[in-house]
């Protein structure tokens, strides 16, 4: 069994990391985890890059990959799940969506922000969107 868990370093996306733990054990065999962060692209960004340089923009987005990421490696080091971290750029959704099936996962699980369907209407939500264009299965893990 291979899952990507999506996590983006906020305390809903942490229930995902949380609930992957606590189940663990109920694979026959322990799974391989990719734990995926996507750093959405800058508005502007070839305008933002000739300003600030391409190396400054690079560095900007695996800085905040790494700090997205970083509770998530704690949480499953602790618990001793091995993982395999990856730090991806574009929109999220079709970008996490795309990474799973490049990685041929079995599962995408990512926590959400627990809001209305109306609310998530309204903001956008990647838990909409996700489910919608996935080819494998999506669990969904509400904040408790």
């Amino acid at each position: 069994m291979r899952i990507l868990l999506a996590v983006d370093g906020s305390k809903c996306s942490l229930q995902g990391v949380r609930n992957l733990i606590a189940h663990a054990r109920w694979y026959r065999t322990k799974p391989r985890v990719e734990l995926v962060n996507v750093q959405p692209v800058l508005p502007y960004e070839g305008r933002v890059s000739h300003v600030l340089g391409a190396e400054q923009v690079r560095r900007f987005y695996l800085e905040e990959g790494e700090t997205a990421l970083a509770r998530a490696r704690k949480m499953l080091d602790a618990a001793r799940i091995k993982y395999k971290a990856h730090i991806l750029l574009g929109p999220v959704a079709e970008t996490l969506t795309k990474e799973a099936a490049a990685r041929r996962c079995d599962l995408i699980m990512m926590g959400t922000h627990g809001r209305t369907l109306a609310g998530q209407l309204v903001l956008g939500s990647v838990a909409l969107k996700v489910p919608q264009t996935a080819r494998v299965p999506v669990e969904l893990v509400r904040p408790t």
